[in-house]
């Protein structure tokens, strides 16, 4: 996204918060970045790469965008998520696991991304695929929550709940 569409984002974030006397927690795309840039991660460092169209450029005036090179630049995303796993500050404080959680009526109880049904799907597909089945039982966590009770997935037909 382009500092010129942070800054408009912001804007409009700012105009959202009036009515409660509040602020957006960055004033414009440089306070972003600035944060971003002072954000601990260990040491994983900056990487980039340059990216440009290599498609069928069509006939006639052709867009900016497929002319155009852009540099990329990132962090790696494992090395980001290691050290977020490893930071005792976060410990007891995410899910690394999705889960499902039902109220004494049955009801799913919807509270963050790894409750929601997307991550529940993605690791019981990921089960499937690796044909887990009650004679090949595995111990695949615990208890989100720090019990010391282990939970097992015995059969993907039957996923388990809690």
């Amino acid at each position: 996204m382009s500092a010129g569409d942070i800054d408009q984002l912001l804007t409009l974030w700012a105009a959202s918060l009036v009515q409660h006397d509040d602020l957006p927690p960055f004033s414009n795309h440089a306070d972003l970045y600035q944060t971003i840039d002072s954000t601990l991660l260990g040491d994983v460092p900056w990487e980039s790469f340059s990216l440009k169209y290599n498609g069928v450029l069509p006939q006639g005036e052709k867009p900016s965008w497929m002319t155009s090179e852009y540099d990329i630049w990132f962090r790696d995303p494992r090395a980001v998520v290691r050290n977020l796993i490893s930071n005792p500050d976060f410990k007891g404080e995410f899910d690394y696991a999705p889960y499902q959680e039902y109220d004494t009526n049955g009801n799913h109880r919807f509270q963050d991304f790894m409750s929601g049904n997307w991550a529940w799907k993605q690791a019981v597909c990921h089960f499937n695929s690796t044909s887990i089945t009650f004679a090949h039982t595995q111990f695949i966590g615990s208890d989100r929550r720090g019990s010391t009770n282990p939970w097992v997935h015995v059969c993907t037909d039957h996923p388990w709940k809690r």
